[in-house]
This record gives C-alpha cells, structure tokens and sequence, in this order.
C-alpha cells in the first residue's frame, strides 16, 4: 500500500493540475486569446477529455483557421453527447471548408429537423445540395495569388496610387502579439507595383492612422484625399472593452496632409460601444458609405448598412434589408460602378465567407449572385474590388492557408448560337436553308447554306446585338433578334426556325385583330400582331400581299361590306406607318360574303361560329414576278 500510496496522489495532482490549465484555457477561450486557449486544449484534452472544453477547443480553431483540429474536436465532443443544433451548425461550417460537403448537409438537416426556423442552416443545406453548380463555369475567371513579400498575411486590396493599400499582418513583435492568432496586429500598408510578379514591400502608410492595435479595412475617396477606415476601440495604448470583455470596431475618417501623411482623424457618428461598426466602401460621388455592423436592427450577425451625406452630415444608417443581409455574416462590402460586391457566411455558399455580387433594381438589390469557383473556395474570400472596366482586380483569400491578396481577370465567355431548321407540318430537317447573321453594331452580314441536317452553330461575340435570319426558295423567310449583353458565363443558346411554304393564291387568317363594335380603328391589342405583319413583310420583300376584313351575315350586306372595307384600310394604313412598302399589300373588304363556315343570311349560328367569320386575313398576290389569277 505505501508503494501505491505515492502513485494516487499524483495521479490526483496531475488531474487537478490538468483541470487547473482547463481553467486557464477555457478563460483564453472566453477573452478570444484563441491561440494560447487552442495549444493548451491540444496539449491536455487528449489525456484528460472534458467535453465542454473540446467544444471550446473546436470553436478556438476554428476562429484559428485550422479547421482539421476544429472537425476533430465537434467528434470528439459529439461522440460524448450529441451536440446541440448551433453546435452543429459549426460542426457543418468546418466539414464545408473541409469540402466534406455531403457530411456537412447531414449535420446540417439534423439542425433543421431540431430547429427548422433556423435560416442560415437552411441557406448553407441548399449550398450543399447545390454544390455542383458553383463549377458550372470555372473558365469565367482565373485567379492567381500576388507575390507580396516581407509580410505573413495581406488582405482587403484598395487601389491607391501605383499599387495598393492593403491591411497586413506581420509576424509578431517582441514587446505584443494579437492574443486572437499569436501574430502581429493589423495595419494599412502601401505596396508598389513594379510588376504582377513584382511587388515592393509593404510599408506602415504614414501618420497617425496606424495604432497599437489593428487598423484596416478602409476605402479612399475618388480623389485620393479622404480615408475612411476600420480600427479597434482604444484610447491611447488602452483596449477598451464591453460588459462581455469584447472588443468592438470603430469607424473612422482620416485626411491626407500636405506632407503627404494621413492626420485629422475622426470618429464615425454612429460607432457604437456594444457592437461594431467598419468595413467602409464608398459610393464614387462621396456621397453614400457603406459599411458592415452587428448594430440594433442587424437581421443576424453582421449586415451591411449604408448611411447617405445631406451635405451637413451623414444621416441614419439603413439596413440594405433581407435580399442582401442574412441570419449568417455579411461583410467587406465594395462598389463597382453602383454594383454592390460583399463577403457572407450564408446564401449559396461553398464554405466560409463567399463573395457574391447584386445589381441595384429600383429601390432594392436583385438577388445576389454567388460567383462561383474560382473566385470563391471553401475558405474565406472576401474584398473585392474591380477596375473600372469589370474586366480585372483583386481579391483576399485564405485559400493558401493565409490571407493573401490574388490577382483575377475575366476570360470572354464562349458564345455559341445553334440554329435548327425544318418545314413546318413536315418531318425531318430542312437542308439547304439559308441562315443570316447581321451584327446590328457594324451591320456585317455571315450568311451560311445548311447542310442535310438542316443545322448550323454560329459563335458569337459578348456585349453584341444581332438579328438572325432564316430564308429558303418557296417558303416564307423568318428574323430573330438576339442579344449577348448581359451574358457571362459560357452560353450555348438555341434557336429553331419552322419555315412554311408559300404560293401565289395561299390565306393566312391573322389572329388577334380585333376592332370595337361597329367601328374599325384599330384597339390597341391588335397592333401587336400586325407588328408581326410589319416584320414578315420586310423579311420577305419580294412577296406582295392583299389585307382583307371579313364580318359575319349579321348586319346589311352592304353595311357590311363598308365596314370591312374600312377596317382592311386601317390595318394596311398602319402598315404603311410602319415603313411597308404601300406598292406592296393591297386592302380588300369583303363583308359577308367569304364564310368560312355555313353561317350566311336567316341561318341561325352561336357566337363561335360567327366570331370564326369576323377575321382578317392575308393573301399572297405576287412572288416576284408571278402574279395571282
């Protein structure tokens, strides 16, 4: 027993000081010193397993990046206790930035069928259930990381000058390190560009922007003269803090001074004590700033918000409402144009923070776009910003392993416009159709003869307009209009021509020409359809055409044939305004007396049978010089 004696107590003290370095871990944990809290965890956990301390463990590396060890240690505590739905929630963030997607949609559903309202849950499942469509067009961009040296991370790229002002982190001092990673704290820095691989070191920007504690992200204004940045809330060399011993983001205004150093700082008026407030982006007048905010009002964690200058001052911030703003993360907002580029944890995501991008639509935003792989990994992407043409710019990713600043440009996308040909009421194809296509911009013509299968694929140019035009001897000729703006991403569109055979003497009954009782303007309506009239009779100008007017056997005959005969005049007088040529259609009136059915005088008839009657109708008089007898 003496011998055994010595052996449990010091098990018990190895116990007590292992719950002791818990203590002290869990408190690192709780105060967001991340790196000391993650190394104890690692260190005790795997001999002395608590497992509200591998929960805190998975959250210290996930803040950390090191979303392996974080995987590791959801197992670990889910393996002890199933973890609750927000701890699953996590659980599935990491298994996507792992690209463990269909692991991650599991854990996701059982949020959902525990807490169904839970919104981002929802909106990271459709991501991993939609995970093929982010690489529906890697080719849309290419992407490669800048060489920026003498630094450990760069991200949030602003152009500035010949380069780019840029937050960096740099390895940590000897006098303090940002407790969060170990590493130095943040600073705008300047770096030149000699070329993409060449790239100065980045120098602290001078005067007094730069604190002891993290500065960055910022925006400039259009002329270079005003700073708008992001810093942490201290006084002097003081952190200050809230009732939780969080640290909030401030906002802050700095200008540019004769000797070229920024000074004249300023507070944000609408910083905040207990939530954060940074990130600007500013609108190319000055006028309006954005910027991202877990204030009052936020829909989840952080949205982005925007407050417009009344020339006095800036006015109340405003939520850019749900369509932007999720239950997860929206951040690092820049403007393109008045084109909105953010960073979210939700929407369609692969993993992390995504970029995505939405246009403005009246008082709103369209639905944000996610822009997909590679510009967004399973890591955090964030920051963009592009150069004045869309054509180019940078972005920030982890994606290396650290935040680093990549270069992107945009590849033309490949346009292709596959046109079919065939007989109408026929089968099979229609050979030897000629097709047509004009871009209306230089008004070249690329005219081509279908083969057999009646088929042929055109490429097209992006930004471009265009009419398509299909045509064969003894059938009436067909156009298209078409149109590349807007188009992005690889497109193959599809276009189908029925061509219908024509001889002299052939009717066509228009549809949809109608006229108000007893009288023969024409409504509104029916110009629609003879706009088509106008189309087809300048795709086949060597076709000349009668307009005839029929109405049914109710009403004299000779009312009715007046009546007829003006409203062919109508119609073809719109034709005419319309730019057909008046030598080319001819306007009849023929009453009652061309029943298409036996509805004629004393015959009792239903409304059907008459309205079949009351029709307008074409005839093709002459194709070319043949004339109909």
């Amino acid at each position: 027993m003496k011998h055994i004696a010595p052996l449990l107590l010091g098990a018990a003290l190895l116990t007590g000081c292992a719950a002791h370095r818990l203590a002290k871990a869990d408190m690192a944990h709780d105060r967001m010193a991340y790196a000391r809290a993650a190394a104890i965890y690692e260190d005790v956990l795997p001999s002395h397993p608590q497992r509200a301390s591998m929960l805190r463990a998975a959250d210290a590396q996930q803040h950390l990046g090191n979303h392996k060890r974080a995987a590791h240690w959801y197992h670990a505590a889910d393996t002890m206790s199933p973890l609750d739905a927000e701890a699953r929630y996590q659980q599935a963030r990491v298994l996507m930035a792992l690209d463990r997607h269909e692991e991650a949609g599991h854990a996701l559903l059982t949020v959902l069928q525990e807490r169904p309202e839970h919104q981002a849950a929802q909106d990271l499942y459709g991501s991993c259930q939609g995970r093929e469509g982010f690489n529906k067009d890697t080719t849309r961009f290419s992407v490669a990381e800048l060489p920026i040296p003498g630094v450990k991370g760069a991200f949030s790229p602003v152009r500035h000058r010949h380069g780019l002002l840029i937050v960096t982190e740099r390895e940590a001092g000897l006098d303090r390190s940002n407790p969060w990673n170990d590493a130095g704290f943040l600073e705008l820095s300047y770096t030149e560009k000699h070329t993409l691989a060449n790239w100065s070191v980045p120098e602290p920007i001078a005067g007094k922007v730069n604190g002891p504690y993290h500065e960055g992200p910022a925006v400039l204004s259009a002329d270079g003269r005003t700073l708008y940045f992001t810093r942490s809330n201290y006084y002097k060399h003081k952190l200050r803090k809230d009732d939780r011993d969080v640290s909030h983001l401030k906002l802050f205004r700095a200008e540019l001074q004769p000797d070229g150093s920024w000074g004249n700082i300023m507070a944000f008026a609408y910083n905040g004590e207990e939530y954060s407030v940074g990130h600007p982006a500013l609108s190319a007048d000055g006028r309006t700033l954005y910027f991202a905010s877990d204030m009052p009002g936020s829909l989840g964690g952080s949205d982005i918000w925007r407050c417009k200058h009344d020339g006095t001052g800036w006015g109340a911030p405003e939520n850019l409402g749900p369509v932007i703003n999720t239950a997860g993360n929206e951040l690092f907002p820049t403007l393109n144009g008045d084109v909105l580029y953010f960073s979210s944890t939700a929407h369609l995501n692969l993993g992390g923070l995504d970029i995505l991008v939405a246009h403005p639509e009246g008082d709103g935003w369209s639905t944000p776009e996610n822009l997909g792989y590679p510009i967004n990994t399973i890591r955090d992407d964030m920051g963009l910003v592009m150069d004045s043409t869309g054509a180019s710019g940078y972005l920030s990713s982890d994606r290396s392993g650290a935040d680093r600043i990549h270069y992107f440009f945009t590849n033309p996308p490949l346009l292709l416009l596959d046109v079919l040909a065939s007989e109408e009421g026929a089968d099979g194809f229609l050979p030897n159709t000629e097709l047509t296509l004009t871009e209306l911009g230089t008004m070249e013509d690329t005219s081509i003869i279908t083969g057999p299968e009646g088929r042929y694929t055109f490429k097209l140019e992006p930004d471009k307009e265009y009419s398509l035009k299909a045509s064969h001897e003894g059938m009436i000729t067909q156009s298209r209009a078409l149109s590349t703006k807007g188009l992005m991403t690889n497109t193959t569109m599809q276009e189908s021509f029925e061509l219908q055979r024509v001889k002299v003497g052939d009717n066509f009954t228009l549809a949809n020409i109608y006229y108000d009782y007893d009288k023969w303007d024409l409504r509104p309506a029916s110009t629609e359809e003879l706009d088509k009239v106008v189309k087809m009779l300048k795709d086949n100008p060597e076709i000349t055409f009668e307009l005839s007017a029929h109405t049914d056997s109710r009403g004299g005959d000779l009312y009715n044939l007046v009546l007829s005969d003006a409203r062919a005049n109508s119609a073809v007088n719109y034709l005419i305004q319309q730019g057909v040529n008046p030598d080319r259609i001819v306007a009849r009136g023929y009453g009652e007396d061309v029943p298409v059915n036996g509805c004629r005088n004393g015959v009792e008839c239903t409304e059907e049978e008459h309205q079949a009657n009351r029709r307008t109708e074409f005839k093709v008089l002459h194709i070319g010089a043949t004339a109909v007898r």
